[in-house]
């Protein structure tokens, strides 16, 4: 069963969100938080597998609690669950260590399913959000432009050899090396190593940021 909290300041959310995910079998909401601070008290107290965040909350912001949840529950995979698209509120989100950002007027079917895919170890990321994020970022040139600007500029003239996309699309999964060396039939090593070409053509070596940049690159 997977247990899930969520986190949001408006009760019509929170009771709708719940009638949702009550309908399915392998999904329990095992509490309500209304602020950031209620949330990481309840995750300590409840431990649930996946947290669907806020951003805008009294008090404590969701972003600033996904920050402190990491710190404190890195076993926690929160998902931003929100009415804002900006590329900001995205970028920070991930730096602070959620899995995925969700906008609201997604559909119920796909929100029980992101669930899932987060606790597989998956990385959610709408293609619509991926491609205007990568788009904004890629446009910016000034020297004072966020640091994932000089990553996404450079993934933009990246080409992929195919089994290279095979194991970024791996990536995209969730998978580990491990997971990946098992599936495409090689060693870890090796599995490593074309890890490490994605890497380097993209500009980066930090897996987050490779794989939000990966998914606008492959389209998914």
């Amino acid at each position: 069963m997977i247990k899930v909290l969520m986190a949001d300041d408006h009760t019509l959310m929170r009771d709708g969100l719940e009638t949702i995910l009550s309908l399915e079998h392998d999904i329990e909401v095992v509490g309500s938080a209304r602020t950031g601070e209620e949330a990481l008290e309840m995750t300590g107290r409840l431990l649930p597998h996946v947290v669907l965040m806020d951003i805008q909350m009294p008090g404590m912001s969701g972003i600033a609690c996904t920050k402190r949840m990491k710190e404190l529950y890195p076993d926690a995979k929160v998902l931003i669950l929100t009415t804002f698209a900006e590329e900001e509120y995205i970028i920070e989100a991930f730096t602070a260590g959620a899995v995925g950002f969700l906008l609201k007027d997604m559909s119920g079917d796909k929100l029980t399913q992101s669930i899932r895919d987060a606790l597989a170890g998956q990385f959610i990321l709408p293609s619509a959000i991926a491609v205007k994020l990568i788009s904004r970022l890629a446009a910016a040139t000034s020297s004072g432009a966020h640091p994932l600007d000089k990553v996404l500029r450079k993934s933009a003239n990246a080409h992929l050899t195919d089994k290279e996309t095979r194991v970024a699309r791996l990536m995209l999964e969730g998978s580990s090396n491990r997971e990946i060396a098992e599936r495409l039939y090689m060693s870890e090593g090796t599995a490593k190593n074309y890890v490490s070409a994605i890497y380097n053509k993209i500009g980066t070596n930090d897996r987050t940021i490779a794989v939000m940049t990966l998914r606008g690159m492959l389209g998914e």
